[in-house]
């Protein structure tokens, strides 16, 4: 070798020696390498580095990196740590103003500890801040880049032998730095590291041990919004590419393809740092109920089998170690709606998943252990299924009851119910099932209007949840009150009713879920969070009440002297069914103690807990537990957001009528290539969205979708007739509309608008 290059690489420095990476090195290493412009003495020491765990795991170290020798040294590596404090510091501020309301529902309740989880620190041993320069500067040249590529194909086989056969986290907990570093990289997204590297490292990374799984969350938690949007990214993307790449059937599931599976897993860390990073309340949980035990054998103990549901609520073990719910996160860094998988979901074939979620085997991964990734509709079908098999497992109990003990039981639940004794008849027959054997109310329902004939196809039970829900929601009887401003209905605390009536309505809206029944019920979001167990608090009352919010909000925000000016204490006053005011102490002694700045957080959060929980305790308590009737034993609280059961119950306000159209089936004689469903439907699509709406409510008892959208609905045109100038009818039940052959489509919309705009209630047989 020549002199000179003997003076760029001189024996010491042939970085054989080089058993760990800290930045000063491959900066050295940089250096020297643009010096002479050949990368390859760097690119060997990033393969050899990187492709081994003793290595990566020893590099980057906070330790290593700031034992410099010179006090200049020294200064920078703190001023490198000043920084990143100041960017935590940054972040938690913005944070924290972004939260400040929720904290002021919280904070007198000691509802804030999960903050903890989110703004404490997680110790790890490896400088990130380094690490991302490092890639930062080398990302840039194409030859360094693909070194990392490379090594992180060598690493990730002897990495999964690792923690497959050997426990290294529990006898290395620094081992963790590997994953830390890797994911670092921002080019894992690109088509390379995802067809060569990342399927086993994302299988590699699913093989942690859980303790090592939620501190890798916790430490990601703290990452900015970018970083953490960064991965979950990269994980989607393994998700889309592998599925895309791939062909699916029911002998190759995707629930067998062990990259799907093993990024899925991965992508779970990412949400729940989501999770934990957003804004968070672990506290307001509404206190559990027992539930109802039916004085019946379930199927599983007439065969001698232990009752596997009676374990209670399936809880991600993720989940349990972080101490977190999805509930618990108000607005998490990420909308949830990003975490779900498209590709994903169009080839999961749900029944197979559910059948391996049922069963809680090792062997197969089920997609409903990630709800996240799946869309409300995929989610719906798995809810579908878990209640068609309760259905036919209570038919089953009911054929066993006859062959053994002799007795004639209904497989069926049936409500036999006089048209014009709607809600007595309905309520007598619902509180003797759910006193006598609650379990009744998971079989399938069939309903019977006496004096009348027909067999219940699921028409005839639509109708009767829309007369009952319109009879018990009729501001007359006082159950609840109607807000004009957000069109939504609230518990009225003063209301006379008995506890029984609002149970009835609990069990409707499970039944409702059960059936798969839309509803057209118009509660605030508010009531969904309580029914999976969250307690209403002060930013609540922006959706349930919003006139008293901006006023409580006003409150917060007010500069002033606010005893002097406000003059208000913690005894508040409320008009009941009767208009007469009543007043109620927040605090004991309200009347005496005035609202300052000091305590005016307090009180906001007391006003709100008043509102929301306290005032309606009794109605909500027995509507809740009607609910859990019927849902209690159903997957539901595992798989759905509040947001989500709102659409379960009453569908979605998003109105596709381009899908409605392709979807909907014609009879008497119409066809889609009719002039007058040429007609029709060119009409409906010039309506506005208010008309629309109304077109939905008058044919089929709802103004909103089901979940999947309109092209879900299955419409029915029906000719009803030659020219006329009577006006369409409906049959809600079915979804059916009857449609007359009017001469001219001038007069098709007149007709049109007029029976929609004048129809008030329902318009059915």
């Amino acid at each position: 070798m020549p002199d000179h290059e003997d003076n760029l690489f001189p024996p010491r420095e042939d970085f054989r020696e080089v058993h760990y990476l800290t930045e000063e090195k491959v900066y050295e290493i940089l250096s020297i390498c643009e010096g002479k412009k050949d990368y390859s003495p760097l690119i060997r020491v990033i393969g050899r580095i990187f492709s081994s765990a003793d290595a990566l795991v020893q590099s980057f170290r906070k330790d290593k990196e700031q034992h410099p020798n010179t006090k200049e040294q020294r200064k920078t590596h703190q001023a490198k740590d000043e920084d990143k404090d100041e960017d935590d510091k940054e972040r938690t501020t913005a944070m924290e103003q972004e939260s400040e309301e929720s904290e002021a529902s919280a904070s007198m309740e000691g509802a804030t500890g999960s903050t903890e989880n989110r703004l404490g620190p997680v110790e790890v041993s490896v400088d990130i801040e380094a690490v991302r320069r490092v890639y930062d500067r080398l990302l840039s040249n194409e030859k360094i880049e693909s070194a990392f590529l490379n090594a992180l194909v060598y690493l990730t086989p002897n990495v999964e032998l690792d923690l497959t056969y050997l426990d290294v986290y529990d006898t290395n907990p620094d081992y963790l730095n590997i994953f830390i570093i890797v994911m670092e990289n921002s080019s894992l997204h690109s088509p390379e590291y995802l067809e060569m590297a990342m399927p086993l490292f994302c299988k590699c990374m699913s093989k942690l041990p859980l303790p090592a799984l939620a501190k890798l969350t916790r430490l990601w938690s703290q990452y900015s919004v970018e970083h953490i949007r960064r991965m979950m990214e990269t994980f989607q993307q393994l998700i889309t590419y592998t599925v895309i790449s791939n062909e699916y059937d029911s002998d190759s599931l995707v629930n067998d393809d062990e990259c799907v599976v093993a990024a899925a897993k991965c992508l779970k860390l990412v949400f729940y740092a989501n999770v934990l990073g957003g804004d968070l309340d672990t506290g307001h949980n509404e206190e559990e109920e027992p539930a109802s035990e039916s004085s019946e054998l379930t199927l599983q103990e007439l065969l001698g089998e232990e009752r596997s549901n009676k374990k209670g609520p399936r809880v991600d073990p993720l989940e349990k170690e972080l101490g977190v719910r999805t509930l618990d996160c108000r607005r998490p860094l990420i909308p949830f709606e990003e975490f779900v998988n498209e590709p994903l979901n169009d080839v999961l074939e749900m029944d197979k998943d559910f059948t391996f979620f049922k069963v809680d085997s090792e062997s197969k991964f089920s997609f409903q252990s990630c709800p996240f990734v799946l869309n409300a509709c995929t989610k719906s079908l798995g809810l579908y299924y878990d209640n068609r098999i309760s259905m036919y497992s209570e038919r089953r109990i009911t054929a066993l009851y006859s062959l053994v003990q002799g007795q004639q039981l209904n497989p069926y639940l049936r409500l036999k119910v006089r048209r014009d004794h709607i809600i007595d008849d309905a309520l007598v027959r619902l509180e003797m099932i759910s006193m006598e054997n609650p379990a009744d109310l998971r079989k399938q329902l069939f309903v019977e209007f006496e004096g009348e004939q027909g067999v219940d196809e699921g028409g005839v039970s639509k109708e009767f949840f829309q007369l009952v829900l319109e009879e018990m929601f009729n501001p007359d009887i006082g159950m609840f009150t109607y807000d004009e401003s957000t069109k939504l209905f609230w518990y009225n605390p003063s209301s006379l009713e008995n506890e029984a009536q609002f149970t009835l309505i609990g069990i409707v809206l499970g039944l409702a879920i059960y059936n798969n029944c839309i509803l057209d019920v118009h509660f605030p979001m508010v009531v969904y969070r309580k029914l999976m167990g969250k307690k209403g608090t002060y930013l609540d009352l922006a959706d349930s009440h919003p006139v008293l919010y901006q006023s409580l909000k006003e409150l917060l925000d007010y500069e002033g002297d606010v005893e002097e000016d406000m003059m208000i204490t913690f005894q508040i006053s409320q008009t009941d069914l009767f208009g007469e005011p009543i007043t109620y102490d927040l605090k004991e002694n309200g009347d005496k103690i005035p609202v300052t700045a000091d305590n005016r957080k307090e009180f906001v959060s007391l006003y709100g807990d008043y509102i929301l929980n306290k005032s309606v305790e009794r109605q909500f308590k027995a509507f809740r537990r009607g609910f859990q009737m019927v849902t209690n034993e159903s997957p539901l609280k595992c798989l759905f957001r509040p947001e989500e059961v709102e659409l379960l119950i009453c569908g979605s306000r998003n109105l596709d009528f381009q899908a409605l159209e392709e979807t909907t089936e014609y009879d008497g004689g119409y066809s889609k290539d009719c002039r007058i469903i040429k007609d029709f439907w060119e009409t409906v699509h010039s309506f506005g969205e208010e008309d629309k709406r109304l077109f939905l409510q008058f044919t089929t008892g709802t103004d909103r979708a089901p979940v999947g959208g309109l092209g879900k609905l299955k419409m029915i045109i029906a000719k009803n007739g030659p020219d006329t100038d009577r006006l369409p009818t409906s049959h809600t039940c079915f979804n059916a509309l009857l449609l007359p052959e009017y001469d001219s489509k001038e007069k098709l919309k007149e007709r049109l608008l007029k029976a929609i705009t004048y129809a008030k209630g329902f318009g059915m047989l």
